[in-house]
């Protein structure tokens, strides 16, 4: 039975702060199963951000990711990442963002698991088809090596659809975009001791474009992903004590059929201050390190300056700073906060995103925002 899912398109009205909402047409998707009444905003904030169906439907897998990623900054940068990889493919100007709705929370459990070898399956009392593993077989009694030389690689898988309109009032699904979580750092136990192994990125680059191989294969065997495009991307994870996420390293597009083309990316997030920020970008290392003296030579009570800087192509786009102190009034967080506001125009250039977080022992105190586009940074005192 085909399911009619009726969009009501908005037109969001900026009256003051609050926008409001005017319906228009209704339309039919005919590949789905029941009907449903949604809005696509017509207000886009950027091109940078894809507009989604209102209310958002979240995927069956929602919550998944933060469990099996290393850390909150990997899980952020994980989405994050895919999104802009999608845009590659899927224009945000055509394309309506829908949560993953093809891969079921179930599904996505027993893909992340271990293959099973011939007497696991018997011992289980399965069949080839419940064998859905991508990670290495491992023997249940295998010993210290064979453990060592069968890492885990895939860490978690991400859905993300994209719809695009076929007429005034028509969407369908117009792409997919699937994320790979690979471990950069293998964690195993025997004997009740815990080891971790360091993959090599050769190995992890392998390993992840023949499970993405294998995830394609099983997508295009997927109903209503036969012939749709596909992208998929490699994430390298970080280490679980890292404080900067990890990457995209390369991804690939699948057109029609079950053919792969990747292309590198050369994406990196970087530690200031840190050895590696110091050694390979010096001159913006030297631009923090000035911001950093002029804070601390005014203000005494500070605790820590931590910056995460986002490379694209070994140039910076995007530097993210945490400023950790103690206040004992609104009025000093204010007056800090202006302080910090014009020491942005005095250190970084123009064309970098700046986003400053002003925090204390009790919570976020400020937050400093300034894109190329802007004239004056944007600052907000909670």
């Amino acid at each position: 039975m085909k399911k009619f899912f009726i969009i009501a398109l908005s037109l969001f009205l900026l009256t003051g702060c609050l926008p409001s909402v005017e319906k228009q047409d209704e339309v039919v998707q005919e590949d789905q199963e029941s009907e449903e009444t949604a809005i696509v905003p017509n207000y886009q904030i950027s091109d940078s951000y894809y507009r989604t169906l209102i209310p958002f439907e979240p995927s069956d897998t929602r919550g998944l990711v933060v469990w099996n990623l290393n850390t909150r900054y990997d899980s952020d940068e994980f989405e994050e990442g895919l999104l802009r990889i999608a845009q590659k493919t899927f224009s945000t100007n055509t394309y309506i963002f829908q949560d993953g709705k093809y891969l079921d929370k179930e599904t996505v459990q027993k893909w992340l698991k271990r293959e099973y070898t011939s007497d696991q399956l018997k011992e289980k009392e399965l069949t080839e088809a419940d064998n859905l593993g991508l990670n290495p077989p491992l023997e249940d009694d295998a010993d210290a090596e064979e453990i060592e030389s069968h890492p885990i690689y895939l860490s978690y898988l991400l859905e993300h659809n994209y719809l695009v309109k076929t007429d005034e009032n028509t969407v369908k699904l117009g792409g997919v975009a699937i994320g790979l979580a690979l471990n950069s750092v293998y964690t195993y136990t025997i004997d009740g001791i815990e080891y971790t192994k360091e993959i090599t990125d050769e190995e992890l680059e392998e390993e992840g474009k023949s499970i993405a191989e294998e995830v394609i294969r099983r997508l295009r065997q997927t109903k209503g992903l036969e012939t749709v495009p596909i992208t998929i991307g490699l994430f390298k994870q970080t280490e679980e004590t890292s404080i900067v996420p990890g990457n995209y390293f390369t991804y690939a597009i699948s057109e029609t059929d079950t053919s792969l083309n990747w292309e590198t990316l050369d994406e990196e997030y970087v530690l200031f201050p840190s050895t590696n920020a110091q050694n390979n970008y010096r001159d913006d290392y030297e631009k923090f390190e000035s911001f950093q003296l002029d804070v601390t030579q005014y203000f005494k009570n500070y605790s820590g300056i931590v910056g995460r800087a986002f490379y694209l192509e070994k140039e910076l786009q995007k530097l993210s700073i945490d400023i950790n102190i103690q206040f004992y009034g609104k009025a000093e967080t204010i007056g800090f906060a202006q302080y910090i506001t014009s020491l942005i125009g005095e250190h970084f250039p123009d064309e970098w995103t700046v986003e400053i977080k002003v925090m204390s022992s009790t919570g976020q105190e400020a937050l400093i925002l300034k894109e190329p586009d802007m004239d004056e940074p944007f600052v907000h005192i909670y």
